[in-house]
């Protein structure tokens, strides 16, 4: 049996939940955790941070010349929020010590301000 998640928004009914826990309990024992649910990013906030890398490789001129916006992500990821040397077959790399795809909105909207502001300090200013 896989994982099951189920998700109930603040004031929401817990029926739904103890029904599903009622069913698979029939078959199985089963066991329960529960945590706080944050949201994750939105889509909207996805699409802004794309095109803000595009944007980003439009203004800044020489300095970002050949490179692009995955480059831009990679960058901005390792900066914020650190980053470590892998090793794999003999090679070393640096690794983003989080991906933003597991950021809720809240930390995502400062992952983009810290873009905004880093950008701003080295005179690319985003609209």
């Amino acid at each position: 049996m896989l994982p099951q998640v189920i998700t109930i928004e603040k004031g929401g009914s817990l029926t739904r939940v103890v029904a599903v826990m009622s069913a698979m309990v029939q078959s199985v024992p089963i066991e329960v955790s529960l945590r706080e649910h944050k949201r994750k990013r939105s889509e909207s906030q996805n699409a802004k941070l794309w095109a803000i890398y595009t944007e980003i490789l439009r203004l800044g001129g020489e300095d970002l010349a050949g490179w692009t916006k995955d480059d831009l992500h990679e960058h901005f990821l390792e900066e914020h929020f650190g980053s470590e040397i892998k090793e794999m077959f003999g090679k070393k790399r640096r690794v983003a010590l989080r991906r933003s795809s597991r950021l809720n909105k809240m930390e995502f909207k400062d992952f983009l301000e810290f873009i905004f502001r880093y950008m701003s300090e080295r005179g690319v200013y985003i609209a």
